[in-house]
């Protein structure tokens, strides 16, 4: 995987530095409201997820938290990108095995990932209509779920533009 998951278009409010600091406001607001503590390795995690627009791999973290000195093990990384995605800081993407910060880490809300399959970006858009219309599906079969992960694939707007 690349150092960070190429062209990423990700949503307009991960943009540019006033929404990065804006992004890590409602996450340390959060971590304050919920009693969490945003160890540094936690916090420099989330900068990095944050300052990717898109999706990076654990052992991408890994080799960024590495040169800052906060150490080398594969555990460094995990256990930080783990409680990352646990609290709501972060999301998982199962479909690259990759790591993106939460667009709006000031409360739980659906989401769903729309990934571009010809450079790999993501963006982070609302998915409650289909969280819902999930959860009443699931409800009609008589199953109890635990969790979703809403993956769309397709092509963004800057890879569409360069078919035409």
């Amino acid at each position: 995987m690349s150092e960070h998951i190429h062209g990423a278009f990700c949503c307009p409010d991960h943009s540019g530095q006033q929404g990065a600091r804006t992004i890590l406001s409602q996450a340390e607001a959060r971590a304050t409201r919920m009693g969490l503590r945003l160890t540094p390795v936690r916090l420099r995690t989330l900068e990095l997820l944050i300052a990717a627009h898109g999706a990076l791999g654990a052992y991408d973290v890994l080799e960024k938290l590495a040169a800052e000195g906060y150490g080398t093990q594969p555990p460094v990384a995990y256990r930080a990108l783990n409680w990352l995605v646990e609290h709501g800081f972060a999301h998982r993407i199962r479909r690259l095995n990759a790591f993106t910060a939460c667009a709006h880490p000031s409360d739980d809300h659906a989401a769903a990932f729309l990934i571009c399959d010809r450079c790999d970006s993501v963006t982070e858009a609302p998915a409650g209509a289909v969280t819902a219309a999930l959860t009443q599906a699931a409800d009609s079969a008589g199953f109890s779920m635990d969790r979703a992960t809403i993956e769309a694939v397709g092509q963004c707007r800057a890879c569409q533009g360069a078919n035409a």
